[in-house]
C-alpha cells in the first residue's frame, strides 16, 4: 500500500510522534514558523548517518531563517537516543514504528533499490509553511548533498 505523494499547497499531514526520550512531539506545535520534515530508512546507517550530520551542521543557518527540522524513521525511541548522542544531533528525531505518518506524506512504498523493486521508506523531505501546508515536497532525494541544495531553496 503506498501512500498518495504530496504535493505545493496540499495540507501537511498532522502528526504526533515520540522522540528519542519519549516526548510526545506535535507538528501543529511548531504553526507560525516554517518545518523541513524529513524521512529517512534507519538511524546509524551510512547514508542516514551522512544526512543527519548535513542538517545538524546547517541547523544554525536554517534555525536563523526561522526553519526547525523534524527527522523522522521507523526506529524506536531507544535506538534514536544511541543516533542522536553518537552524532552530535541537536534537532528532534521522531519515531514513526507503525509507519503511519510514512505513509500519510507518501514516503513509504516501492522503491528501486540496486535495480531490484522493494517497499521501504522512500528518502523524502518536505518544507511545510508557517500556516501547515506543503511548500516543497522532495521525494527520492540522496542522502549526500541534498540539505545544501534545501539550504539555497529556502535561503538559508
Amino acid at each position: 500500500m503506498t501512500g498518495q505523494r504530496l504535493a505545493p499547497g496540499d495540507p501537511a499531514p498532522e502528526f504526533t510522534l515520540l522522540d528519542a526520550d519519549e516526548n510526545e512531539v506535535s507538528l501543529s506545535s511548531f504553526r507560525g514558523q516554517r518545518v523541513i520534515v524529513y524521512f529517512y530508512p534507519a538511524a546509524m546507517t551510512p547514508g542516514c548517518t551522512k544526512q543527519a550530520c548535513d542538517f545538524r551542521d546547517s541547523l544554525a543557518e536554517l534555525n536563523s531563517a526561522g526553519i526547525t527540522v523534524l527527522g523522522i524513521s521507523p526506529d524506536k525511541p531507544a535506538k534514536l537516543a544511541k543516533f542522536r548522542d553518537k552524532e552530535g544531533l541537536t534537532f528532534p528525531l521522531l519515531s514513526d514504528p507503525d509507519r503511519a505518518v510514512l505513509e500519510a506524506y507518501g514516503a513509504y512504498g516501492e522503491k528501486k533499490l540496486y535495480g531490484k523493486t522493494t517497499v521501504g521508506v522512500i528518502r523524502s523531505t518536505f518544507v511545510v509553511d508557517a500556516d501547515g501546508a506543503i511548500e516543497k515536497a522532495l521525494y527520492g532525494v540522496k542522502a549526500t548533498g541534498h540539505v545544501a541544495r534545501l539550504r539555497a531553496e529556502v535561503g538559508a
